[in-house]
């Protein structure tokens, strides 16, 4: 029988090394994420994989199953203490090595394998480790799906049955990169910043990126799980500033960045100027929707307004859907609407048929946007953004909150502003004209400018973020106002960082 796991073990002591740990908090609203040897260990990951395959026993679903590890210096010792539990439940995993995470998703179809469990802190700091999971491709667990295996794992309720087997698969990037690439070539060479960060990306991207034509100045892509230069994050403004000096140092048409799994790509224009991920997705929006009129676009609700207000989309019959912040719910909603498409602002991009196959893919997100630039020989990346519609709009921001509290604090928070809207208490100087709640609650005023506050689905903080089509004047008044709502909450901390 294996133990039931504890919460909390002290690091070497004879227990740590015999009793499963796993802290409940881990298991988020999609995917799973600890620090690891802090909050799980070895044991504790073993107890993930037996419930991850009594889960899948439960669900009906075959009991095969593609892993694979980012690079951090602990990651390929928790995927074996992962597949180690899985075969104990019956498990067959199939093993692609090192990998982006959207490797493992493009597995599962090229393998015919009906789930997944990549093993992936995605762009988090070193010392955090996770599993992102999925039992019916192209989508990923959701809350209903978390819960249960949260409490299978924590109650040892596992069903361990026989018949476990592991299969490696040597050399399966070079099956991902050709499918990557078996399209035309681009009809010029654009010159492109393939930044990594030194994260997992930087052993593919740079490479796929020349095979279909660019011209690709390849930028900290040397593998270095220590990240000595930034965190491989491209919503972090110390990634953006260094690209963006790459970028004018090169003379380059546009740099992207990728993150820590490869399942997100940044953007820097050919002046220099980061380009929040959500107006990149409006410009592609624009480029596909001129092929394919009538298009439906799924956003989630930190993304800019001009989804739903851009005359270009109006005028090419777009829908936007604003839906839940979160890779797990824009892909499912996409798929539930069969939209050409879906955009987070954090970079998150799920593209359907013909661009994709459903899942988030920093590198076919690359691809677009070359192809985008391609459609345009004529306008540089500054120009086609320079023709959207001017708004002001904030980076991601995030306060420190402790998992254990910070949804009850966004509760309070969603209260106080329905609160306010009821009685016409002005916001930011004006009146609440909308309230989303749909995940958190962003606040619109008369003018259009609006902020958002939700808790983050994978670490212990809030997210706030702003924008205003008036003036960079009215974004900071909704930024002070969204703040000063959040600090009549004591368990709210600092920020990473602020406008």
């Amino acid at each position: 029988m294996f133990p039931k796991p504890v919460a909390k073990l002290l690091r070497n002591t004879y227990e740590f090394e015999s009793k499963p740990m796993v802290k409940p908090t881990g298991f988020r609203e999609y995917d799973a994420r600890w620090l690891f040897n802090d909050e799980i260990n070895l044991m504790g990951v073993q107890a993930l994989g037996m419930g991850l395959g009594t889960l899948l026993g439960e669900m009906g679903i075959k009991r095969e199953i593609v892993t694979g590890h980012d690079y951090r210096s602990y990651s390929a010792s928790i995927k074996l203490a992962l597949a180690t539990g899985l075969m104990a439940a019956g498990c067959k995993v199939h093993d692609i090595g090192l990998a982006v995470t959207p490797m493992a998703y493009f597995a599962q179809f090229e393998l015919d394998v009906p789930a997944v469990a990549m093993v992936t802190a995605s762009h988090n700091e070193n010392g955090w480790t996770g599993v992102k999971m999925g039992a019916a491709r192209p989508l990923t667990f959701g809350p209903d799906e978390m819960s249960r295996l949260k409490e299978i794992v924590l109650s040892a309720a596992f069903n361990l049955s026989s018949g476990g087997s592991y299969q490696f698969h040597d050399n399966f990037p070079a099956i991902y990169m050709a499918d990557m690439t078996n399209r035309p070539k681009l009809s010029r060479p654009i010159k492109v910043i393939a930044a990594c960060g030194n994260g997992t990306a930087g052993a593919f991207a740079p490479k796929v990126l020349e095979m279909i034509g660019a011209d690709v100045i390849p930028m900290d892509a040397e593998l270095d799980y220590t990240f000595p230069r930034y965190n491989p994050n491209p919503e972090d403004m110390k990634m953006l500033h260094a690209i963006r000096d790459a970028v004018l140092e090169h003379g380059a048409e546009v740099g992207l960045g990728f993150d820590g799994d490869g399942d997100r790509c940044g953007v820097v224009d050919d002046t220099g100027d980061e380009i929040f991920a959500d107006k990149v997705g409006v410009m592609l929006a624009r480029d596909l929707s001129a092929l394919h009129p009538d298009a439906t676009f799924v956003v989630d609700v930190k993304s800019t307004g001009l989804f739903a207000t851009d005359p270009v989309l109006k005028a090419n019959g777009v829908v936007a859907d604003y839906w839940k912040t979160g890779h797990s719910y824009i892909k499912r909603r996409v798929n539930a609407l069969n939209a050409l498409a879906g955009f987070e602002k954090s970079g998150h991009y799920f593209f359907n048929k013909p661009v994709g196959r459903g899942y988030d893919d920093g590198l076919v997100s690359a691809l677009a946007i070359l192809d985008m630039l391609d459609r345009n020989p004529g306008k540089k990346m500054s120009e086609l953004k320079n023709a959207l519609p001017k708004t002001w709009g904030s980076p991601t921001m995030s306060p420190h909150c402790d998992d254990e509290t910070k949804y009850g604090v966004i509760d309070k928070v969603v209260k106080r502003f329905e609160a306010m809207k009821a009685k016409g208490e002005p916001v930011a100087g004006q009146t609440i004209v909308d309230l989303i709640t749909v995940n958190g609650v962003r606040v619109v005023n008369e003018d259009g400018t609006w902020g958002l506050v939700r808790a983050s689905s994978n670490k212990p903080e809030m997210v706030v973020v702003v924008e205003s089509p008036v003036s960079e004047a009215r974004m900071r008044e909704m930024f002070h106002a969204i703040d000063g709502v959040l600090r009549e909450n004591p368990e709210v901390g600092a920020y990473n960082q602020t406008i």
